[in-house]
């Protein structure tokens, strides 16, 4: 090979080298799709995608969807148990592909979060989902299917309650109007939920202001561990939710901190907290508590973000669930503690 041409090619090769590589289309947000609104009489398909349920569990789950008009349909293989796991990885999103893929469902109910989703999300099939969208909801664990859903195939998908939550009227009429009858009022805290009658959840600002952006989010624990990997959620310009619970404060900090040094922040429009249910330090034997309280380190590590925050929104571990779609715009008032969407979720 002549000088002149080994020079030109090992300047080719370490510009190739220098030059970051897309796998698997993981930097490509797809065009953002809505599965349409639901109707009573429509079907449901009930999967587990996540941590196994028990058969009293899985009646409760149809009995409650039942109940607010809907028919059920059971996921093949919802009733599995691998370890602690509802099936294996193939299992649970064959359930998750066949619902998408099944012509008489509508909509997709989660039964139940715990720990799991994450792994089965190279298992899904993206090409089929964005071809057939379909309302997808729950909240917990399953924010990681909610974000892979989103992030691979464009779909908005819902964090709310799941087959097992208590359906009352303030969870009921959230539901309907984010996934029946698709609202743009806002959707405000309620006071008289009896989990935030106790004192650490009381609501508090932590930044006054108005924030509107892309609604981004799920619980803490998840969205956290999801940065570096194809399925995060770019924050820019987004109102970032966040929920958790049964993490002691210095947790708490640990994985804020963690999101505040990816820069998930940086760029976002404001933060909406629910309730970090069971999430306050324990004393010691002493009964002398030598931790920051939850809401220390909320303070120490949101407040200096400088953009609109405030705790003690009813979406979480709580009975009193917010039905919150996951990529469509919306505005948070800090001030009288309201989400209001700027755009419907659902066709």
């Amino acid at each position: 090979m002549k000088r002149k041409d080994f020079l030109s090619a090992t300047a080719m090769a370490g510009m190739a080298i220098a030059m970051p590589i897309n796998i698997g289309n993981a930097s490509i947000q797809p065009k953002t799709i809505k599965g349409n609104r639901l109707r009573k009489g429509d079907t449901l398909g009930l999967i587990a995608p996540a941590g196994f349920i028990s058969e009293k569990e899985m009646n409760e789950s149809i009995t409650n969807l039942e109940n607010l008009g809907f028919k059920v349909k059971a996921g093949k293989y919802l009733l599995n148990k691998h370890g602690y796991l509802a099936g294996t990885d193939t299992e649970r999103a064959e359930d998750v592909n066949a619902m998408f893929a099944d012509s008489s469902i509508s909509g997709i109910v989660c039964a139940r979060g715990g720990y799991g989703c994450v792994r089965m999300l190279d298992k899904l099939d993206y090409s089929l989902i964005s071809k057939n969208p379909k309302v997808l909801i729950g909240y917990s664990d399953i924010t990681s299917l909610i974000y892979a859903l989103y992030q691979k195939a464009g779909l908005v998908a819902f964090h709310g309650p799941v087959g097992i939550s208590t359906f009352n009227e303030y969870s009921v009429n959230n539901f309907s109007s984010a996934l029946l009858n698709p609202s743009t009022e806002s959707q405000f805290y309620n006071a008289a939920d009896e989990d935030l009658s106790k004192l650490e959840y009381n609501p508090y600002t932590i930044r006054s202001g108005k924030a509107i952006g892309k609604l981004v989010g799920g619980n803490l624990s998840i969205v956290a561990s999801l940065i570096g990997t194809e399925y995060d959620i770019s924050t820019d310009g987004a109102i970032i939710f966040l929920e958790e619970i049964g993490e002691e404060p210095y947790r708490i900090d640990r994985m804020l901190t963690q999101m505040i040094q990816a820069g998930k922040f940086k760029n976002a429009s404001g933060v909406a907290l629910g309730v970090f249910s069971r999430c306050e330090s324990k004393p010691s034997q002493s009964g002398i508590s030598n931790s920051f309280s939850l809401k220390e380190v909320l303070m120490d590590r949101l407040f200096p973000l400088n953009i609109p925050t405030v705790y003690g929104m009813s979406f979480g571990h709580i009975t009193n669930k917010m039905t919150l779609p996951v990529g469509i715009k919306a505005e948070l008032n800090v001030d009288d503690l309201s989400l209001k969407f700027l755009e419907t979720a659902v066709n």
